[in-house]
């Protein structure tokens, strides 16, 4: 909140920066309450501590602030504060055209950056109306990508959390497991993480000879590493006296601060997009929602190993109709419009980089009018109609929305997401109070925010 510029004539003169009377206007800059709760925390100071969990705590996710108010070891109070990791996201994709905001969104959620690709290629894709143009190969990819990428973030979530808990067993066995997908990721799109794969109309390029093979190979051992880790932990009376019974939040609760995800379904709603508005052909899968009761912190550990198992179906289901593809003959990754249709049918230098003479020699041979066409549609982008949309989509921590705003230029007149991580850590105060500090960690462990998510 910025108060109204001090008025000459209604006091003393503002002054400039050196000071001098030079009529310059001071701007008072004020925001949130922590002034207030800093004020009241010093006049009861007998009567309560307030202690800062954060920003640099190792168990926060990154830099999440936590303020607690305790008596002893009890949480009496808990608020978060974000911010330490703003970036500018959103701002600076209303200076980049359409495709190149791909680039940006994919480094919010740094642990799921395929989810925020889709998400707002979907919504681009509306604006532009060719949602039933992209090819099925493309949905096909995108459906592998994002399901993929869900395991691994699930792998992040279970993995991190137990090493906050004292289980390093559980992190090394995660890792090694999320290892698997991201030599998948790195085959597939050239990067481990912040791809830039997803386009609009389609994806970057088609999926590299035998990268259905290497998929199935890993499957394997990506179970194996699943059931390691739930034999160690499920059963395991430290663990399950660290987590049931902590982190409760019941439906009425989750519902009323806009929870999604596993901590929505935790509390006993089978609420997925993926069945509710389904998007990418999700319809044309079979696999289920799990849910569970208890709606605390153990239950949303036990939900995300089902949800990595569900995920597993659906990464079968889609290698079968890839793989039926390849039988009969090439299939395009994306839109035939070439108006739109950033090239994607690329071929690799001998140098593994870059790409090889014998396609360059093809773009620079065609025509002159096809290289200018290349050259402007990669430099000043494509136009999209003027208007607005909202898209959503099922993300591993909840509902992702992008709601983008045109112009009809080639650049987004707006562009915000609802970020999950952003929705779900309102639920943080009702998690801790009345716990104790120790029931903190696991209640932020099952929340599983990312911070470059929340703070954009």
């Amino acid at each position: 909140m910025t108060t109204p510029p001090t008025s000459p004539a209604a006091g003393p003169q503002a002054t400039g920066p050196a000071g001098a009377a030079d009529g310059a206007r001071e701007y008072t800059a004020s925001g949130g309450d922590w002034e207030e709760i800093s004020a009241d925390a010093e006049a009861n100071a007998d009567e309560r501590i307030v202690v800062n969990m954060g920003p640099q705590h190792p168990s926060t996710h990154g830099v999440l602030r936590l303020v607690l108010e305790i008596e002893g070891e009890t949480v009496t109070e808990a608020r978060g504060g974000i911010g330490f990791l703003h970036t500018g996201i959103e701002k600076n994709m209303e200076y980049r055209t359409w495709t190149q905001g791909v680039t940006y969104c994919t480094r919010m959620d740094y642990v799921a950056p395929l989810f925020q690709e889709v998400a707002y290629c979907l919504a681009v894709e509306k604006l532009l109306d060719i949602t039933d143009d992209v090819p099925e190969r493309a949905s096909l990819i995108r459906v592998l990508m994002m399901e993929l990428n869900r395991i691994s973030s699930h792998l992040i979530a279970l993995g991190t959390g137990g090493n906050e808990l004292g289980a390093t067993t559980m992190m090394t066995i995660a890792f090694t497991a999320r290892e698997e997908i991201l030599l998948i990721f790195e085959a597939i799109t050239g990067l481990r993480m912040n791809h830039a794969y997803i386009r609009p109309g389609g994806v970057a390029t088609d999926l590299p000879p035998g990268a259905t093979q290497q998929v199935r190979e890993s499957i394997p051992t990506i179970r194996d590493r699943i059931a390691q880790m739930e034999k160690l932990a499920l059963k395991n009376p430290i663990f399950l006296g660290r987590l049931q019974g902590v982190g409760y939040l019941p439906l009425a609760g989750a519902m009323a601060l806009g929870a999604a995800g596993p901590i929505l379904r935790s509390a006993g709603h089978p609420f997925d997009l993926r069945k509710t508005q389904p998007y990418c052909g999700y319809e044309t899968y079979d696999f289920e929602v799990p849910t569970h009761t208890d709606a605390d912190s153990y239950a949303r550990v036990v939900l995300r190993f089902k949800e990595m198992r569900e995920s597993l179906k659906i990464v079968q289901q889609v290698l079968d109709r890839l793989e039926a593809q390849d039988r009969t003959g090439k299939q395009p990754v994306m839109v035939a419009d070439k108006r739109i249709a950033w090239p994607a049918q690329l071929s690799v230098g001998s140098d593994g980089q870059g790409n090889s003479l014998d396609h360059i020699r093809k773009i620079m041979g065609t025509s002159m009018e096809a290289l200018i066409h290349h050259f402007k549609l990669v430099t000043e982008g494509f136009r999209v109609p003027a208007g607005q949309v909202y898209q959503q989509i099922e993300h591993p921590k909840g509902v992702l929305g992008v709601h983008l705003v045109s112009d009809g230029g080639t650049r987004p007149y707006r562009a915000h997401f609802r970020d999950p991580s952003f929705n779900n850590l309102q639920t943080l105060g009702m998690m801790c109070e009345g716990g104790s500090i120790a029931d903190v960690v696991v209640a932020v462990a099952s929340i599983d925010p990312v911070m470059g998510g929340v703070d954009r």
